[in-house]
């Protein structure tokens, strides 16, 4: 018998615990893979880095601010901005108020209209000059539908925005929430975009390094759930006075048995390449403008973050978000394409893995709840990403509303 049971130790359910533990509630993880991070993992292959998927951390997060150690990371850092292929040729794009003297190169680039220009910096000043809440408090619509409303010509929709936000969105068709893209375009213009020295389940690594490990019990998969109660896939019951589901969307639906709809998915794909030497230098991210793909975002990842290589060697993240994720000849799709932005260099490339994630963020479409609730009753609490923002910070912050509802119940109950 525990106070709290946890079901997940991705980042929702260890800020959690970090809350509970800091109120001196008596908590425990139990967690079905065989370590803690959920989705924000890494591994290291040979002396390379391999994220579970492209990720990347945004500093301008608040919990990310309140809870890590960004300094302890040793974050590389991406350009402000982003090189887009676009007429066989790349061509830069960069965010002039944080690097002025590559004005005139993005001014020059043929991809966007100078009144795209003009509505682009309008469009970035007006989610700089508002608040995260007020953002996710306006009236909803697709993102497609809002850059079409902020007056945007098709080529850069397609050329510029389309690329990137399917990257950060998973979403090629541009049907997420506007009010999640006002949010995410707000952090990209505050704060800086990063990669951790040991890759991103670092991020997870240290939300764990604050807990009592030996609350945390790994390979213990959760087979039935009921109020106060847990059955474990090696048919151990374990009970507590609240059990809170820190799981991805469709497995806490699952779990639950429909006490939370099943979100939907975004699927994700990554391939990763090592190679003798960059391709292309400096820390900046690759955009697909040309409407072929399949990689919508390439990144030369030890030029953002050098660990993510050994010492004289390249690695190259190739992410495919969407559907395409899935195609069975994603391979050889993505190697042709390599070939075509990078000439003999590709052939060079050596595939190291491929990551294909059916889940990689809840679908968030309009009209958005930005907070759903974490209560469920009968003691039984839900957090993780899909009940905020399809974020890490979205994530963290679930986390610490659900242990915020669990500590106000608790001491309603009595203690």
């Amino acid at each position: 018998m525990t106070d709290v049971l946890i079901v997940g130790a991705g980042a929702a359910g260890l800020v959690c615990a970090q809350d509970l533990q800091r109120a001196g509630i008596d908590w425990q993880i139990v967690e079905a893979s065989d370590a803690v991070g959920g989705r924000v993992r890494s591994d290291h292959v040979d002396g390379y880095t391999l994220d579970r998927g492209f990720q990347i951390l945004l500093t301008n997060y608040p919990q990310v601010n309140l809870r890590l150690d960004l300094p302890a990371l040793g974050l590389g850092r991406f350009e402000p901005g982003a090189a887009v292929r676009y007429r066989g040729r790349m061509h830069a794009f960069v965010d002039p108020l944080r690097r002025p003297l590559a004005l005139p190169e993005s001014l020059a680039n043929p991809i966007a209209s100078p009144l795209d220009k003009a509505r682009g910096a309008a469009l970035v000043a007006d989610v700089r000059a508002h608040s995260a809440r007020e953002l996710l408090h306006r009236a909803d619509q697709s993102t497609e539908e809002r850059l079409r409303a902020a007056g945007f010509s098709e080529r850069f929709i397609e050329a510029f925005w389309r690329p990137f936000f399917a990257g950060i969105q998973l979403d090629p068709d541009l049907e997420v929430s506007a009010r999640r893209f006002d949010v995410i375009l707000r952090m990209l213009a505050l704060g800086d975009t990063g990669l951790p020295r040991e890759g991103m389940g670092a991020v997870t690594q240290m939300l764990a390094e604050a807990l009592d490990e030996s609350r945390i019990r790994l390979d213990s998969r959760v087979a039935q759930l009921a109020p106060r109660s847990v059955t474990l896939a090696s048919g151990e019951q374990l009970t507590a006075r609240a059990i809170v589901v820190a799981t991805d969307g469709p497995t806490a639906s699952a779990l639950l048995g429909g006490r939370v709809d099943d979100p939907g998915s975004r699927a994700a794909g990554c391939l990763w390449f090592a190679a003798p030497a960059a391709p292309r230098r400096g820390p900046v991210l690759m955009l697909e403008g040309e409407g072929t793909g399949p990689a919508l975002n390439v990144v030369v990842m030890s030029e953002v973050q050098p660990s993510y290589a050994p010492e004289g060697r390249a690695l190259i993240a190739a992410a495919v978000p969407g559907a395409r994720a899935l195609d069975p000849d994603l391979e050889q799709q993505v190697a042709a394409q390599l070939a075509r932005w990078f000439d003999g260099a590709a052939s060079d490339f050596e595939l190291l893995r491929r990551d294909v994630i059916g889940h990689g963020q809840p679908r968030q479409t309009p009209p958005f709840d930005p907070r759903r609730t974490v209560r469920l009753g009968e003691g039984l609490y839900v957090c993780g990403d899909h009940r905020d923002t399809a974020a890490l910070q979205g994530a963290m912050f679930s986390g610490q509303r659900t242990a915020t509802a669990v500590l106000a119940d608790l001491a309603g109950a009595g203690g």
